[in-house]
């Protein structure tokens, strides 16, 4: 085994004025309890969900500081982090600043000429630990997740299950990074295509999958040779800084993802210094059905697309277009199984399906959202209503147009707002107005129209006949502003990889 030192940093972004690619405002966490008591108080939901509520994982998991060149490191100031069910505080996080990040990627770029010097063998190995390391704790990883971000507990440990498989499959693909020999015009020549890793790799993740989210890059880059500089979301440090110690266990060194206007502001940054970008932005994803559709199936993967992680991901539907003929079963079928399938409560309840918003803030968007639409004609067929807190009724709309709020901004909540339509034409117009366009989903028996459809949707990810599409074996990534680049799969890797053409001369033909 080659050797090196161990850089993971796990950084909160404060603001945007020190952010570019290779030095983000930097934060760790400080005086972190190994057993954190919470109350849940949450007047506008049933009373038998008022009740204490404990985060109880293993002490080491709990890290209190950033990792820095090979230190866990302390800083001066600090912010809460809250549980989004209660509002109370978990712990407090100290805010490092630039230059606690210039000297964590000055320790990345120290360790990326040791780590590049290994065989594609060894990082495979060191990744393939990390990924047991997370198995072995997924249920402590699992609970964190659940307590900073609200995500009900069942789907949090899915979460790291599919966090852990992008460590599996990278591990695998860093043993696949294959150069080229080209049949050379000369007879005294060889031409050979090399691919090198880039060099210290920035990753900057969101809230909504504040684990895998990580894994997704973080496994690229580090099977690519790179070194990585970890930005997580202020509002999930946790869980980020638990992946870090876990890292360090294995023996790791340790593009971008959040939303769109953030990603264009650090594009251009990028751009000042010509730094190689990778970003997975917004998505409004469409979600048809046709009326050759088995109903029960377009009902079950709408309650899949829409209400995993309370419609908080980036390939949540956003719009649901019925065709007329199957409309109303569709409608009526769909308010069943909300009726028998959500529950809204803390997301430690493993009864809870529905946990809560990321924050006040996003209930209110949602909220506004249905005001907007009711106001210009909607229906409310199921829900509706804003609960305490940071909590939103799951809510089914009927009557929607196209100039309501919810059919033209992102909602990232849940809510789902259905538009009858009567022609294939129509629909694809309708799905196809939009300026990102990550995910679309079509419900069809029809074989050529699938074909017709799948093809015309202006989306990088197309679910045919299927509501949950993610797998570390699949690209993953959007069109227009939804990002430049993709994740996961054979591909993912490229991003973080650079071809060199050596020219070999001289040669006696």
């Amino acid at each position: 085994m080659c050797k090196f030192y161990s850089y993971i940093v796990l950084a909160h972004l404060e603001g945007t004025s020190h952010t570019h690619t290779l030095s983000p405002g930097m934060s760790a966490l400080c005086v972190l309890k190994t057993r954190c008591f919470l109350r849940q108080v949450l007047p506008g939901l049933p009373a038998a969900m008022h009740r204490h509520y404990s985060l109880d994982v293993s002490a080491p998991l709990l890290r209190t500081q950033g990792y820095v060149d090979g230190r866990w490191v302390s800083a001066a100031s600090v912010f809460p982090v809250l549980d989004p069910a209660t509002g109370k505080e978990i712990t407090r996080v100290a805010d490092c600043g630039p230059a606690e990040a210039k000297q964590a990627v000055d320790a990345a770029y120290k360790a990326f000429h040791s780590w590049k010097q290994c065989t594609a063998k060894e990082r495979s190995i060191l990744l393939r630990k990390w990924f047991d390391l997370l198995t072995l704790h997924k249920e402590d990883l699992a609970k964190l997740i659940t307590f900073e971000s609200g995500k009900p507990l069942r789907e949090a440990v899915g979460e790291i299950t599919y966090a852990a498989s992008f460590l599996e499959w990278f591990s695998e693909e860093a043993r696949r990074v294959y150069g080229d020999i080209v049949p050379s015009p000369a007879k005294d020549r060889k031409i050979l295509l090399l691919k090198q890793p880039v060099g210290v790799a920035s990753i900057i993740t969101p809230w909504n999958f504040p684990s895998a989210m990580i894994t997704r890059k973080v496994g690229a880059a580090l099977a690519a040779g790179c070194t990585v500089v970890v930005k997580p979301a202020e509002d999930t440090p946790l869980s980020a800084l638990a992946l870090a110690e876990l890292a360090e266990q294995a023996g790791i060194p340790i593009s971008f993802t959040g939303s769109t206007a953030t990603g264009k502001v650090l594009l251009k940054m990028a751009a000042d210094t010509v730094k190689k970008a990778s970003m997975e932005l917004g998505g409004h994803a469409p979600f048809i059905v046709f009326d050759s559709a088995d109903v029960d199936k377009a009902v079950a993967g709408a309650m899949g697309s829409k209400f995993r992680n309370s419609g908080q991901t980036c390939v949540c539907s956003n719009r649901f277009l019925v065709q007329s003929g199957i409309h109303d079963r569709f409608m009526e079928k769909l308010g069943q199984a909300m009726d028998a399938e959500l529950r809204v409560g803390h997301g430690s309840d493993p009864e809870t399906t529905q946990g809560p918003l990321i924050n006040a803030r996003a209930a209110e968007k949602v909220a506004h959202q249905v005001s907007d639409a009711v106001s210009r004609g909607a229906k409310v067929l199921k829900g509706g209503k804003r609960l305490d807190g940071s909590f939103m009724e799951p809510t089914l709309l009927a009557n929607v147009s196209t100039e309501m709020l919810c059919m033209k901004e992102e909602t990232f909540g849940p809510l789902l707002p259905v538009i009858r339509f009567n022609t294939e034409e129509e629909a694809l117009a309708i799905a196809n107005a939009s300026n990102v366009g990550l995910a679309g989903y079509c419900y069809s028996q029809d074989v050529s129209q699938i074909w017709r459809v799948a093809e015309a949707l202006e989306v990088g990810i197309v679910g045919i006949n299927e509501g949950l599409l993610s797998t570390p074996e699949a690209s993953f990534g959007g069109v227009k502003q939804s990002g430049l680049g993709c994740e996961g799969s054979k591909h993912g890797i490229k991003e973080y990889l650079e071809v060199k053409y050596m020219c070999f001369g001289g040669l006696k033909p």
